[in-house]
């Protein structure tokens, strides 16, 4: 009955992401190209009606990141690829691929935003 419901709502959570967050963090064109930049090493592994997830989302456009996301209820390759490479199958989870090309998943909404507020905030 949950997913059903989640399902249903799910285009109406859609909107609200969309038309209720705003972009708060204002960067020169260079900046935010090194930020964009900066980005292309992450992937949020997600789904789309999860409250967790949405909070996060909010937070990357707050942010003004962009960022891959990866839904795990719509791509059997991305539940794989949390799983086994991650360690669990557990959303909202950013993938961090670092300079040196050691991998870092990190699990929970608070986490994940404590982290790109520390990388990317003013």
């Amino acid at each position: 009955m949950r997913s059903v419901i989640r399902t249903l709502l799910a285009p109406v959570i859609w909107v609200a992401d969309k038309l209720g967050t705003s972009r708060q963090v204002s960067r020169s064109e260079a900046q935010q190209a090194e930020v964009d930049q900066a980005c292309e090493t992450l992937a949020l592994y997600q789904a789309w009606s999860e409250p967790d997830c949405i909070q996060v989302r909010r937070e990357i456009t707050r942010l003004g990141l962009e960022i891959e996301t990866r839904d795990v209820r719509l791509d059997p390759e991305n539940t794989r690829a949390l799983k086994e490479e991650g360690g669990k199958l557990e959303v909202p989870c950013l993938y961090i691929r670092e300079p040196q090309g050691e991998e870092r998943w990190l699990y929970g909404a608070q986490v994940i935003i404590d982290y790109l507020r520390e990388q990317f905030g003013e």
